[in-house]
Order: C-alpha cells, then sequence, then structure tokens
C-alpha cells in the first residue's frame, strides 16, 4: 500500500487510535478530535454519537465566508449523512490539519535549501513545513484545494465501517450495504448511525479508501442528492445572536481593558499621567509594553475613559512614514532601484524599440481592511497555564506568540477560536493575542482586551502602496506584440512571513525585508492573454510603512493594472473593448466564455463614449497547480459621476470557478467580493502624517451604504474542471471595469487606487473634533513624543505630535 498524508489509518478510535502524517519521514500523531459521553472519533475529522448526531472537524476560520457548512457539508455527502443531524467544531491545533497547498503557494517567500521542492503541495519540503508549523492558516483562498480529499476519504472510511458493522448483524457482504439519510440500508433492512457507533469503531477501513463515484457537485443535473438541501450550519446562531465572536466571551471575575499604541513605523512609550486615571471610578490597572498602554478596569467605559485621561505619549524611535516619505520610496526604487525579471516570454527589449508605444503609470495608496468588527481577545493567566479566545486565521502561530508574550512554553497555551466578524486577512496578525495575553498576566485575572475603531485603524498593516509602469506596442492587425511592466512595490508578503513565522514586529519585519523580491507581490502581473513578448519586472521599495495582506492581495493590484492598460491599448488601437480582448486571448475558452457571459448578463453595448460601461476580466491560478484548475471571471459594470459621488447601477460577473460544490455559498462570496471590489475602487485608501492614519473611522473609508448598492447579476460556467475558491476571485475585476466605465462616461482615465473621483466626490472625513487640526511635522526624530489619545465614543482622536 503506497501511504499518503491523506489515508486515515481508522481502528479503535475510542481508545485514541493513531493517524500517519508523512513529511521527510513518517510520523504518528494522536487523533485530534476528541470523543465525549456516548461517542465515537473515527479519525481527525469525523465523530458520531450514539443519538446519530455527526461531527465534522473544520480546521479554518469562519469569517463569513462559510467554510462550516463547506467542509461539512463535503464530509455529509461523501458520508451519506442527514444534514440535519450533522454538527461542526473547531479543529484542535494538529498536523493532522496542515496545509501543503498554502505552505507550497508561501513557497517562495522561505530561504530554502531546495527551493523548487517547496513550491508544489507534493513535494517534501512544503509537506515539511505544513506539518512543522501546524500550518492550519485561513488564508489564499486553498480550503478547497487542501481538505476536500483528505475529508472525503476519511469519511469513506467511516461509511465503510458503519456498513461493516451492520453487514456483520445482517450477515451480508458490505459491499452490499448503502449509506444514505444517515442510515445503513440493505434492502429492506435499515439501522442508523448512531446504533452503530460503538461496532463500528472496532473495524479498520478499506485502504485506500472507497469512494463515491463522483464528488459533490451542485452543477450536476440531479441537484437532489441524498443527503437533502445544505443550509448554513451557523445561520441560525448568527440571526438568534447566539453566533460567539471575540466580544461575546464572559469569564467569572473577568475584567475589560483598552489601549493606546504608538504611530507606525516604530515608537515606544514615553510619558502618560496615571494619577488622572485613578480618579475613574472603576480604575483597576494599567500595563505597559514597549509600544503601548493599557489601562484595566470593571468596565470597557471605565477602562476607556481612564486611558484618555492618562493620555500617553509615545516616543519615535526612527522617521515615521506619510504620504510624501512613502511615495518617494516608491520613486526612488523606480529610478534606482535593480529590477529583478518575475516573468519573461519572448524578446521584450527587441520587440519594445520602434514607434508606437503605448504607455501608462498606474499608483495604488496604501488601504485598509474596513473590518466590521474590531479586534478583541480574551485572556486568561492561572495556575502556569494561558487560555486565549480570540478570531485567528493562523491559529498556531497566534499560540505561539502568546507564549512568547507570557514567557510559558506553548504546550501551556490553548487557544480557543471563535469566529470573525468579517477579516479580509486582518486577523492573521497576532498583535492583539500578545497584549492580552500580557495584561491578564500582569492583573492576575481574566482580561478582554478590545481596540477601538481608531487603534483597529492605528495599528491596521495596510496593503503595500504601489506603483506599475507599464508599456506595450501594437502588431500590424491591433493585437499587442509585445508587453513590459514594472511594478515598484514593498515586499509585503515576506514582512507577512517574518511576523507569522519568525515573530518579529511590524517594524523589525520591515527591515528585514528591505531590498528583497517578491513573488507573491508578481502574481497575476503576467497578463493572462496570448501575447509573444512579455517581461515582468520587480523593483524592492523602501516605503518605511509596515504593510500587510489584504483580500484580492496581489491579483487585485496586478487586474488593476493590466486590465486598465488594456483598456487604453484597445482605445488606441480604435478598438472595441470586447472584441479586442476577445482577439488576444488565444486558446482559452473558459474565458472567453465569461466575457461573454457577463456581457450577455451585463447587457453590453460596446462601451463607448457615453456609455458608462466598463468591461475587465481575470484569471486566478489553481493554488495546488491541478490540471485545468483555475479560477476565471470577466465583470461589466455601469458607473458615473453623481451627485453623491460615484454611482455604480449594475454589475454583472460571469465566474467559471470549476466544479462548485456548494452553490449558494459559491454565489454569496462572489456577490460579496463584487461589492467589496467597489469599496476598494472608491473607498478603503489611507493616508499617512507622521505615522498617524488620517482616515480614523469607519466612515471615513467611504464605504458604500446599503442605499447605493448597485443591482448585481452573477453566473457561472459549468464544468467538471477541480473547485476554485470564490473568496478572492469576485473582487478582483471590479476596480478596472469601474475605471474604464467612468473613462466612457468622462472621457477621463483614471489610473489611481482608489479612484480620484471616488475619493473626491464621496462624503467627506469630518473633522477630528471642534479644536483647530494639529499640525505635524515630518518624520520624528528620537527626541519627538507623539501624543496619540484615545477619543471619547463621539470624538476622534487628533493624534497631536508635542514638541
Amino acid at each position: 500500500m503506497k501511504v499518503t498524508r491523506r489515508k486515515l489509518l481508522i481502528g479503535a478510535a475510542a481508545g485514541g487510535g493513531l493517524i500517519a502524517a508523512y513529511a521527510l519521514l513518517p510520523r504518528d500523531y494522536p487523533v485530534p478530535l476528541s470523543a465525549g459521553e456516548g461517542e465515537q472519533a473515527f479519525n481527525a475529522w469525523i465523530k458520531i454519537n450514539r443519538s446519530g448526531v455527526v461531527t465534522i472537524a473544520v480546521p479554518q476560520l469562519e469569517m463569513g465566508q462559510g467554510i462550516t457548512t463547506l467542509l461539512p457539508r463535503i464530509a455529509a455527502e461523501e458520508l451519506g449523512a442527514d444534514w440535519r443531524q450533522v454538527a461542526v467544531e473547531p479543529a484542535a491545533i494538529s498536523p493532522a490539519y496542515a496545509d501543503p497547498v498554502l505552505a507550497a503557494r508561501w513557497g517562495g517567500l522561505r530561504d530554502t535549501w531546495l527551493p523548487s521542492f517547496a513550491d508544489d503541495p507534493d513535494d517534501f519540503l512544503a509537506k515539511n513545513f505544513a506539518n512543522q508549523t501546524r500550518l492550519m492558516a485561513t488564508a489564499d483562498g486553498t480550503a478547497i484545494a487542501a481538505y476536500e480529499m483528505p475529508i472525503r476519504e476519511a469519511a469513506a472510511g467511516v461509511r465503510a465501517v458503519l456498513a461493516m458493522a451492520a453487514a456483520e448483524r445482517w450477515d451480508v457482504a458490505f459491499e452490499e450495504c448503502e449509506a444514505r439519510d444517515g442510515f445503513i440500508v440493505h434492502g429492506e433492512k435499515q439501522l442508523r448511525f448512531g446504533e452503530l457507533a460503538d461496532e463500528a469503531a472496532e473495524f479498520s477501513a478499506p485502504s485506500p479508501p472507497i469512494l463515491r463515484p463522483d464528488p459533490m457537485s451542485d452543477a450536476s443535473p440531479d441537484l437532489t442528492v441524498a443527503v437533502g438541501n445544505y443550509p448554513r450550519l451557523d445561520g441560525p446562531s448568527k440571526v438568534d445572536g447566539s453566533f460567539r465572536f471575540s466580544g461575546d466571551i464572559r469569564l467569572p471575575g473577568m475584567v475589560f481593558a483598552a489601549i493606546a499604541h504608538g504611530p507606525l513605523a516604530a515608537s515606544e512609550l514615553d510619558t502618560f499621567d496615571e494619577e488622572a486615571g485613578r480618579r475613574v471610578t472603576g480604575y483597576i490597572a494599567r500595563v505597559e509594553g514597549d509600544s503601548w498602554l493599557a489601562a484595566v478596569g470593571s468596565s470597557q467605559w471605565a477602562a476607556e475613559k481612564a486611558l484618555r485621561r492618562m493620555k500617553p505619549l509615545f516616543k519615535a524611535t526612527r522617521g515615521l512614514p506619510d504620504d510624501t516619505t512613502i511615495a518617494e520610496g516608491l520613486e526612488r526604487a523606480l529610478a534606482e532601484g535593480t529590477p529583478e525579471v518575475m516573468f519573461q516570454r519572448g524578446e521584450t527589449e527587441v520587440a519594445l524599440e520602434g514607434l508606437g508605444v503605448v504607455e501608462a503609470r498606474y499608483t495604488i495608496a496604501p488601504a485598509l481592511h474596513g473590518t466590521i468588527e474590531t479586534a478583541t481577545a480574551t485572556a486568561r493567566f492561572q495556575s502556569g497555564r494561558l487560555e486565549i479566545w480570540a478570531a485567528a486565521q493562523a491559529p498556531e502561530q497566534a499560540r505561539e506568540q502568546a507564549a512568547a508574550a507570557v514567557g510559558l512554553p506553548v504546550e501551556d497555551v490553548v487557544l480557543y477560536p471563535v469566529g470573525a466578524g468579517g477579516s479580509f486577512d486582518a486577523r492573521l496578525e497576532y498583535r492583539i493575542v500578545r497584549e492580552a495575553a500580557a495584561i491578564a498576566r500582569a492583573v492576575g485575572r481574566p482580561v478582554q482586551l478590545t481596540y477601538s475603531r481608531w487603534q483597529e485603524h492605528l495599528t491596521a498593516l495596510p496593503r503595500p502602496p504601489a506603483v506599475a509602469e507599464v508599456k506595450a506596442i501594437t502588431g500590424p492587425q491591433g493585437t499587442v506584440h509585445a508587453w513590459h511592466s514594472r511594478f515598484a512595490c514593498q515586499p509585503g508578503a515576506h514582512e507577512m512571513y517574518a511576523r507569522l513565522f519568525e515573530g518579529l514586529t511590524p517594524e523589525r519585519a520591515l527591515d528585514a525585508s528591505d531590498g528583497k523580491h517578491d513573488p507573491a507581490n508578481l502574481f497575476g502581473m503576467a497578463p493572462p492573454y496570448a501575447i509573444d513578448n512579455v517581461m515582468v519586472e520587480s523593483l524592492s521599495a523602501d516605503t518605511g510603512l509596515p504593510a500587510g495582506r489584504m483580500r484580492g492581495n496581489a491579483e487585485a493590484r496586478a487586474c488593476f493594472v493590466t486590465e486598465s492598460f488594456m483598456d487604453e491599448v484597445a482605445g488606441a488601437a480604435g478598438e472595441e473593448p470586447l472584441a479586442y480582448r476577445m482577439a488576444m486571448l488565444g486558446g482559452n475558452p473558459r474565458m472567453a466564455e465569461c466575457l461573454q457571459g457577463a456581457a450577455q448578463l451585463g447587457e453590453w453595448d460596446g462601451g463607448g463614449e457615453g456609455t458608462a460601461q466598463g468591461i475587465a476580466c481575470w484569471q486566478m491560478v489553481d493554488p495546488a497547480g491541478r490540471e485545468g484548475g483555475g479560477g476565471r471571471i470577466a465583470v461589466v459594470v455601469r458607473a458615473r459621476p453623481g451627485e453623491n459621488g460615484v454611482e455604480v447601477s449594475s454589475i454583472a460577473a460571469w465566474c467559471d470557478i470549476g466544479r462548485i460544490p456548494h452553490y449558494e455559498l459559491a454565489l454569496q462570496q462572489i456577490e460579496g467580493g463584487l461589492l467589496f471590489g467597489i469599496n476598494q475602487a472608491l473607498g478603503m485608501g489611507v493616508t499617512f502624517k507622521g505615522g498617524l492614519p488620517q482616515e480614523q473611522t469607519l466612515g471615513a473609508l467611504r464605504l458604500a451604504g446599503l442605499s447605493r448598492i448597485p443591482e448585481i447579476s452573477v453566473g457561472f460556467a459549468q464544468n467538471d474542471a477541480p473547485p476554485f475558491d470564490p473568496g478572492e476571485i469576485g473582487m478582483v475585476a471590479v476596480a478596472p471595469a469601474i475605471a474604464n466605465a467612468l473613462r466612457s462616461a468622462t472621457g477621463t482615465r483614471f489610473r489611481e487606487l482608489p479612484i480620484p473621483l471616488g475619493r473626491t466626490t464621496l462624503a467627506p472625513t469630518p473633522p477630528p473634533s471642534e479644536t483647530p487640526a494639529p499640525e505635524v511635522t515630518e518624520a520624528a526624530s528620537e527626541a519627538d513624543s507623539v501624543d496619540v489619545p484615545e477619543a471619547e465614543p463621539s470624538e476622534l482622536p487628533d493624534g497631536t505630535m508635542a514638541d
């Protein structure tokens, strides 16, 4: 038998069976799914109660994307369970759930002696890294690629042993038994799963598992499958309010903390007035960190009020970034940097010589996530043991950092995952987990730390700013003959990796990544068209601003640049945008179908002057490198300037994400992505002065309200290609489609993201307070102190920089 990491060895599970996980060498790990009274845990994924309830372990964070429904549905259909009796629980941190697909996706960020063996999910370095780090991060849309087959094989194994238990009772061959609707059936005889669970645990499953002939698909002709309809498992609890987010945790004796941080990129706590805080009723204590001050109170209100009265000042330990220094860093990279070729095909330099070159320059500003829920974490430190309740996209890495913050071995830290109220990769960061752990240890009581909206924005690591210069030359028939793009951006993915896996602070990660070229920054920068001569160059920029990740990441930036520029090239050639793209696709019929589908849904009429229509398309590679995999989308938008800013009246999208395991979840993800894309196009941008974000409230990010939601139409291609996660692809093509629509509506080409028209005509940022806006000096020296007070709930902080 050839054993792979996906093979689950089932047997004697009630006593703690073993699962095999192979990396460089085989190792055995205990089954991480614990069984309660009356339950049998069959493997890392599934346990069954005598009442018939089937519980599925989910190793990823529920952030509203529906992962706690998608993975259980895959298991339920393969098992033949009754969906009404399916439950879900967060998976324990374990190598059993390690994600080699994500490890391979991030392989280019690791310094390894064999890089070619680290960027494929089946290569041993990717598997080894995933196992060693217990990589269970919710990121980059790898859930289906990483977990569908292991879950199917686990469910098939459980189905087999249930059938064996029933077959022994009936004295028949287990292969003659079926599993459906929570029963094992043979002719007229049937037994519930719960009745068979204890006996089934004594059997060993066939190896390899006997899978059902067809994987789960909502695109199949017969949508009435044995397990029935699949409403979201998290839906009822979110409707009745019982779903627990970080801020819902309550513990005996718990106190509350408010916190103030210094500005980015580096500062330390200087002075504060504790006596003023002591005069607040309910004040308990203050806790200091290197770059933060927390006030602890009997209520959140008391903690926040005490912190405001303490008026903490922070000392800058280096130059603080602002819009000017950020722009200078990008310009310096373009003018003086040494480019690294990240992709090349043909002879670009020769092909671009001569007349008729079309050139354009695009700028992408820093942007904030605009999360619904601000960061919250609850910690309890007692008897040499730390417990943490927090929404963590990378749970093991957050756990390790919490342990480091209080000087414990990681084995003495327990992380209880709770859902995130929208994240968009913000909860890959663990800063609040370290702080909550340190505060809990200092005060000796359970503590809940909640960031105010201002602190959420102040500590958020924004989308990396970037500048792209693109030029192309067209051939005799008007099609692109050569394409050359230069992309200046800081190595934000390297920064993320250094924070996540090396435990560096944002400032130290920024320094450690300086000068590196970031392949993750260039995902998608090679255009998805049949162009003979293509060159993509990376220029590493030093902006002085620590950066993070945002939904869509590099693909969103690449699509904005590429699809805006394609419209410019089409216009220079005198061609209609849709027909021009179709001519440039080459052998890509699936993308052609997306363009045609979006054009039909959006009633495309050519995108000529005055039509206010724009079109864009994009293709994303399969994270596991599966043949025929990847996702494709085309978007048609109607948008024009209006009294309340840019008015997007309609948006139509046609998606090809391969086989669709759960249609409703896919539709929700695409629709949500389209709305996120509108906000990214017209808002979410952030400006900096002295390391302080000037957009200090959610309203200041200029997000579209419900009254401005356009008419949305979505269609899906029907095929059996490997399923592609819809979480990112829905938003990437929206911004260029809006920019192209505004070009047809106004005659002006917008090459900035966020689009400046949206930035200037949407609701203005309210003034910080009734007092005059403070003056902010240029980059602070070590002698400068920075006042970053907490605001009253009805106020905004003024971010005063003190002399």
